[in-house]
């Protein structure tokens, strides 16, 4: 029995490894990734277009615009797409606050009609939601180094960008210049971007590693997004 416990408390002395030393990620923080080799990554999330309803002519222009986008870039680039279930919490929101401004009673029970079903419909239907995203890296330069400059950063290299402040801002300004390049590219073929914040970042990579418990990330409404200014 002693044994058994002595066995039982060494086990349960042991300390319990996070998750977080297995990702690759090492912080995030002004809407820029930083990797534990000291890379940077920003992320786009991108408006759709209905390819199949397009006449050929249209779709040509598509393919045309997007094998131009591809072969005029200088780095390379991740497209990634997420699924998750629909939620229309906000928009039944606006139904609910818009059936109670209504004078006209039957117009009030249709629109209670119209959030019941839509309800419905979207509990039984399982309705995804499809987002699209651009990632965009930005190379450390570790790989550069001479061997003896990289002892310093061998335990912990991701303190080459993130442990300095200027050379931080200095590589995340390089990093957004391929962002503008991307979203000037995307937007010529009629694509909307948008450059996720630290928030939506954080929220993205918890859905990511998470699938059983994500769901959508809050964003402002792309649609409304005006790449002018």
């Amino acid at each position: 029995m002693a044994k058994k416990e002595m066995q039982s408390n060494m086990s349960g002395s042991k300390p319990t490894a996070s998750t977080q030393q297995y990702l690759d990620i090492a912080e995030i923080k002004q809407g820029t990734i930083v990797m534990r080799d000291g890379s940077l990554r920003a992320v786009l999330v991108v408006s759709s277009t209905n390819f199949s309803l397009k006449s050929a002519d249209e779709q040509n222009a598509l393919i045309s615009a997007y094998q131009s986008f591809l072969n005029a870039l200088e780095f390379p680039i991740q497209i990634l797409l997420q699924s998750r279930k629909l939620d229309i919490n906000s928009y039944l929101d606006r139904l609910r606050a818009i059936q109670q401004q209504q004078t006209n009673e039957l117009l009030r029970m249709q629109t209670q009609e119209y959030i019941e079903y839509i309800g419905k419909l979207i509990e039984f239907a399982s309705i995804m939601n499809k987002t699209f995203y651009v990632i965009v890296p930005l190379s450390s330069g570790a790989a550069k180094q001479g061997f003896l400059s990289g002892l310093s950063n061998l335990f912990n290299p991701a303190t080459q960008i993130s442990g300095k402040d200027k050379e931080f801002d200095r590589a995340r300004e390089d990093l957004y210049k391929r962002v503008s390049q991307v979203s000037l590219s995307l937007g010529s073929m009629g694509l909307k971007t948008l450059l996720l914040t630290t928030e939506e970042l954080l929220e993205l990579m918890y859905n990511s590693y998470n699938l059983n418990t994500a769901t959508p990330i809050k964003i402002k409404n792309i649609e409304d997004l005006d790449l002018a200014k």
